[in-house]
């Protein structure tokens, strides 16, 4: 059956359609210890980016350049990532702070005492030279594993797999700096409504993506109401408006049926993505793609 959709070609075409098979689908659901997509990317994360990006910006490194732009950009993240690029962890800065410039107010020291933290920093740990050799350095994919290793930036940790799964979900929204709002309703064609995990925007009659989000380790009725809640938001969702579903757990597997229904929702386009904690990753770019979409604000973490 050629999948259906609400959306223009061109709008669904910019969407992840790649859909697997059900069987390749069900492989993704929870096993004992449920990996999670080691692509995902945290709000710190995505702020830690944004912050070596800027830096990139400058020609050279100098007490003067670096304090130039904290104090342009004076926020807490941004002298976070300083901190991360002499090697020191959150830890080890907090108590260096502590005990050589009397506070671990990252914001306050941004905003009022920017060239003191630079220097500083460049007296202790040598900041200016190192962000010239590792600036110019050529990194591969090895230097990412020995990243990931001890870093918990980037990924979501596979140890922090039995977190609620909305917990994540809402990371996700928190990822992209947009308003959201958790286990709400929202207002589809003709005034309809419907129940959601995640709306964005905030707001009963301005959202324009909705998700549900369920983990079910054992079966029961409760997802057959899940199929039933997903369908619901399908069924009044407005031509704007995207359905995304996240679910996991193996409960869905000893109900194959409500799995089966759920499938086939995505197959044929009556909702626009369906993922678990495995396809977290490719569930941020689907809904970032949304967004852009949809022209809906985002604001930089910080």
């Amino acid at each position: 059956m050629p999948r259906k959709s609400t959306f223009s070609s061109e709008e669904t075409d910019a969407l992840h359609t790649n859909i697997p098979s059900y069987e390749e689908y069900k492989e993704l659901l929870s096993a004992p210890a449920s990996p999670v997509d080691p692509t995902l990317e945290s709000a710190e994360g995505v702020a830690l980016s944004a912050a070596a990006k800027s830096l990139k910006g400058l020609d050279h490194f100098t007490v003067e350049t670096l304090d130039a732009w904290l104090a342009k950009h004076p926020t807490a993240i941004n002298v976070r990532a300083l901190a991360l690029a002499v090697g020191l962890t959150q830890e080890k800065m907090n108590a260096s702070f502590k005990r050589d410039l009397k506070t671990i107010g990252l914001l306050t020291l941004a905003r009022t005492r920017s060239k003191e933290l630079i220097e500083y920093m460049n007296d202790q740990f040598n900041l200016a030279k190192l962000l010239e050799v590792q600036f110019n350095r050529d990194y591969d994919f090895g230097d990412i594993l020995v990243t990931r290793a001890g870093s918990r930036a980037f990924a979501v940790r596979a140890g922090e797999a039995g977190r609620k799964l909305e917990d994540h979900i809402e990371d996700v929204a928190k990822s992209l700096g947009v308003q959201y709002q958790l286990r709400t309703k929202f207002v589809g064609r003709n005034g309809l409504e419907a129940p959601c995990d995640l709306a964005i925007p905030a707001g009963l009659d301005q959202a324009q993506i909705v998700v549900a989000a369920k983990n079910f380790d054992s079966g029961g009725s409760k997802l057959s109401d899940t199929v039933r809640e997903v369908a619901d938001m399908a069924a009044v969702r407005k031509p704007t408006q995207f359905v995304f579903a996240v679910i996991d757990g193996n409960g869905w597997l000893q109900r194959e049926s409500d799995l089966r229904r759920l499938y086939e929702m995505w197959k044929t386009g009556q909702i626009d993505g369906m993922y678990t904690l495995a396809t977290l990753g490719q569930f941020q770019e689907d809904l970032a793609e949304a967004v852009k979409m949809r022209g809906i604000p985002s604001t930089s973490v910080t």
